[in-house]
């Protein structure tokens, strides 16, 4: 399943990703690209139905339908890969915005630990199975970087994903990993957390980012794929907010 050494500018062209969480939003988006730039796909995701339409339109070479926050499945999955495979990117989980005083303890462990625990898997997994050179690449944020009401679970994890991704890069080289820090994305997954709320919220980043738009998921694909094709780029957290951090809340 390997394709070719993955020298800066050289494309994807041949190689396999492995797109976890590759069903919807960012994920399915990166598919697109992967596909686009003639490259071969093995897609994950929770979701039976809405991972066989991706497959319908993007002709993986295999689909596997489970939650990505069971660890051992996940890294039983990958182990089990037929042969090496060049890029895994990983997309699964969402932010929590729960205040402290309606915080549920468990649940708060649980999603705090099974993403740190979720990126450990991944690389322990991926030691044999990830060609060198290749990455493994993870989707982060950047609002939990301001304190804010209901953002002690987001904001630890912000500031705990980047020093992680720092450390697997030493962990596992010569396979790269990466992290992707988001700021607001225009996808199913946050219309589902702003309900009615979206529309405003468009139109406010439209109105105050130095971008003048809203950034979408075809904008983090492309820099995914810059990342899985440029071979110097490891340990690292790459921004893209459309300069979200930098205008007043």
């Amino acid at each position: 399943m390997s394709g070719t050494d993955g020298e800066a500018g050289g494309g994807l062209a041949g190689q396999t990703v492995v797109v976890v969480g590759g069903s919807a939003g960012i994920g399915l988006e990166t598919a697109r690209q992967v596909r686009a730039a003639g490259g071969e796909l093995v897609l994950v995701a929770r979701d039976a139905g809405r991972l066989q339409r991706a497959a319908d339109e993007l002709d993986p070479l295999s689909t596997a339908a489970f939650d990505a926050r069971d660890v051992e499945r996940l890294e039983r999955f990958i182990t089990e890969l037929p042969g090496q495979v060049d890029h895994v990117m990983v997309t699964a989980g969402s932010p929590s915005y729960t205040p402290i005083a309606e915080l549920d303890l468990a649940k708060a462990g649980y999603d705090f630990g099974g993403r740190i625990a979720m990126m450990l898997a991944v690389a322990r997994a991926s030691r044999e199975k990830v060609r060198a050179g290749g990455t493994l690449l993870f989707i982060g944020g950047t609002g939990g970087r301001r304190p804010a009401l209901g953002m002690a679970v987001t904001g630890a994890l912000t500031a705990a994903l980047p020093a992680l991704t720092a450390n697997l890069a030493l962990e596992v080289a010569p396979v790269r990993v990466n992290l992707i820090a988001a700021g607001f994305v225009d996808t199913p997954l946050s219309a589902s957390l702003l309900g009615d709320q979206l529309d405003a919220r468009r139109e406010e980043l439209r109105k105050t980012l130095p971008i003048g738009r809203v950034v979408g998921p075809e904008d983090v694909a492309a820099l995914a794929l810059h990342i899985m094709a440029n071979g110097a780029l490891t340990g690292a957290t790459y921004d893209i907010d459309g300069g979200q951090q930098l205008v007043a809340h």
